[in-house]
C-alpha cells in the first residue's frame, strides 16, 4: 500500500483548499474595509494632513484585491500539504496575523486610533515575517507569494506612521464630520 499522494491527488487537495481560502480571504478584506468605512470618503480621514508618499485611493482597493488573492493561495498550498512538520504552526500564526490585518482598518478608519493603529500595525509586520519563515518550512512557494504582502504593509506601516506624525491632534478625534455653527 502507498501512502503517498499521486500528483494528481495533491493538486486536487490544493484547488479544495484554494476555492475556500481565496473567496475567504478577499471577504474578510473587503468586509473589514466596509466595516470600518475606510477610505477617502470618511470626513476625519479627508481632514487628515496626508504624507507625500500617499498614493492615489483607487489604488488601494487594486492592491489589497491582490494581496488577498495571493494570501489566499500560500495559505492554500501550506493546508494542502498535509503531513508536512510545521503546517499547523504556520497556518496558525497565519491566523493570528490576518485577524491583526483585519483589525487594523476598524481601529484606524473606524476608532480614529492612530497611535494603537501604529502598534497593530507594527505587530502585523513582525508576525508577517514569522509568517513566512514557517511558511518557507513547509511549502517555499508559499512564503514567496507573501513577499509582496510583506511589501505593502511595511509601506502601510510608514504611511501609517507618517499619518501620525502629521496628525497629532487627530489621534482618536471623532470625525462624524458633523458642522458646528457659531453665530455672532
Amino acid at each position: 500500500m502507498n501512502l503517498l499522494a499521486s500528483s494528481g491527488q495533491l493538486r486536487a487537495s490544493f484547488l479544495r483548499w484554494a476555492l475556500v481560502c481565496v473567496p475567504v480571504i478577499v471577504l474578510l478584506g473587503f468586509l473589514s474595509g466596509k466595516v470600518a468605512q475606510s477610505g477617502p470618503d470618511d470626513p476625519w480621514f479627508a481632514a487628515l494632513t496626508k504624507p507625500a508618499a500617499y498614493p492615489p485611493p483607487a489604488l488601494f482597493g487594486i492592491v489589497w484585491t491582490i494581496l488577498y488573492v495571493l494570501m489566499g493561495i500560500a495559505l492554500a498550498l501550506v493546508l494542502s500539504a498535509r503531513g508536512a512538520r510545521g503546517r499547523g504552526a504556520a497556518a496558525g500564526v497565519f491566523a493570528v496575523q490576518f485577524a491583526l490585518n483585519l483589525a487594523w482598518s476598524p481601529v484606524f478608519f473606524g476608532m480614529h486610533l492612530l497611535t494603537a493603529s501604529l502598534i497593530v500595525i507594527g505587530l502585523l509586520d513582525v508576525l508577517v515575517i514569522v509568517t513566512i519563515a514557517l511558511f518557507g518550512k513547509v511549502r517555499p512557494v508559499a512564503a514567496m507569494l507573501l513577499i509582496p504582502y510583506l511589501a505593502w504593509v511595511l509601506f502601510a506601516t510608514y504611511l501609517n506612521f507618517a499619518f501620525w506624525q502629521a496628525n497629532p491632534t487627530m489621534d482618536g478625534v471623532d470625525g462624524g464630520g458633523a458642522v458646528v455653527r457659531y453665530e455672532i
